[in-house]
């Protein structure tokens, strides 16, 4: 939305955090935020509104500006919310539904199932498609492929070229999240997990992806050099260069998001793997109604990709997961 020219109130990092617990020190800041936003949709006086994810601020957002303008929809903007409330992972999500047509004129919803239960619940909903399905129309553009094939091929003798790679290096790909808290919590995790790799692979070289977000890249070009294996670091926002990485790689570890779609498409083998608060892990034990949180797994209903979640996501159990896939692909 930047490069098409949006021009943003305030970094989006500001409202990034995810968890109920993590929420808490930001609390503030999210407050200030919120009301900085209302006033400035209210100053532009739009004639509609599009809320992208992010719920907890997006829902109280259009809230404030439907008592704002009355609840009369032909009195204010229309309210169109991109990215469905995930209610089929939650207990009681899909009751939790009811309530948004009173604030919500319309989702977007980016899972085909979506459509249909939004509108037996009274929300206007209209099944757009996953994001990152655009990356195969780049990517295929100009190409003998059929719109089925849903694969994206990356160029692995170009990438190893650039970065002077030799031929038996071992490359592993690692996502390490978009949101400052998570890369600081999970970075630490990985780190340990090729540490007790190093030995077992040869030649090893990561290659980690930074999100485009300043505060990670901070972070990660301040605790770099403790790395304990040659690191290889990719800015966010270049596609190709990440797809051509994930073609030289041989497998892949990464924090669970989105991510885990774009290896699915580049056919990469991974691990997904996941730590948040201790308040908040138990609280998404206790309310989950699916045992998978990656969504190709969710997607299929089977631990197509292996997934090493809060307790069970430790050094050594990532380490243990890479090593048998490695075996398992002949690498």
């Amino acid at each position: 939305m930047s490069k098409e020219g949006l021009e943003s109130l305030f970094p989006m990092e500001d409202i990034s955090v995810m968890g109920m617990w993590e929420l808490l020190p930001h609390l503030n800041k999210f407050r200030v935020r919120l009301k900085e936003t209302i006033e400035g949709a209210i100053l532009f006086r739009p004639h509609v509104v599009v809320t992208v994810d992010s719920k907890g601020f997006s829902f109280r957002l259009l809230k404030q500006l439907r008592a704002r303008y009355g609840w009369q929809e032909s009195n204010g903007p229309l309210h169109f919310h991109y990215v469905a409330p995930s209610f089929w992972a939650w207990k009681g999500g899909e009751a939790r539904l009811k309530g948004l047509a009173n604030f919500v004129d319309h989702i977007l919803c980016i899972l085909p199932n979506e459509e249909a239960v939004c509108k037996l619940n009274g929300l206007d909903a209209t099944f757009v498609g996953h994001p990152v399905l655009e990356d195969i129309v780049e990517f295929n553009l100009g190409k003998q492929a059929s719109p089925h094939d849903l694969k994206i091929e990356g160029n692995s003798e170009d990438f190893r070229r650039k970065y002077a790679l030799s031929p038996g290096a071992a490359v592993i790909s690692l996502l390490p999240g978009s949101r400052l808290q998570e890369v600081i919590r999970m970075l630490s995790i990985f780190s340990r997990a090729f540490d007790q790799l190093k030995d077992s692979i040869p030649e090893l070289i990561t290659v980690i992806h930074v999100a485009s977000n300043q505060h990670v890249e901070n972070y990660i070009d301040g605790v770099i050099h403790k790395w304990p294996v040659p690191a290889i670091l990719i800015p966010g926002g270049h596609q190709h260069l990440k797809y051509d990485a994930f073609s030289a790689s041989t497998i892949a570890l990464c924090t669970s998001g989105t991510v885990a779609m774009e290896l699915q498409l580049a056919r990469l083998p991974c691990v997904v793997a996941y730590r948040a608060h201790i308040l908040t892990e138990w609280y998404i034990q206790y309310k989950a109604k699916i045992p998978y949180i990656s969504l190709p797994n969710i997607l299929t209903d089977s631990a197509i990709i292996p997934e090493a979640l809060f307790q069970a996501c430790t050094p050594t159990n990532l380490a243990s997961l890479l090593m048998i896939i490695c075996i398992i692909s002949g690498n």
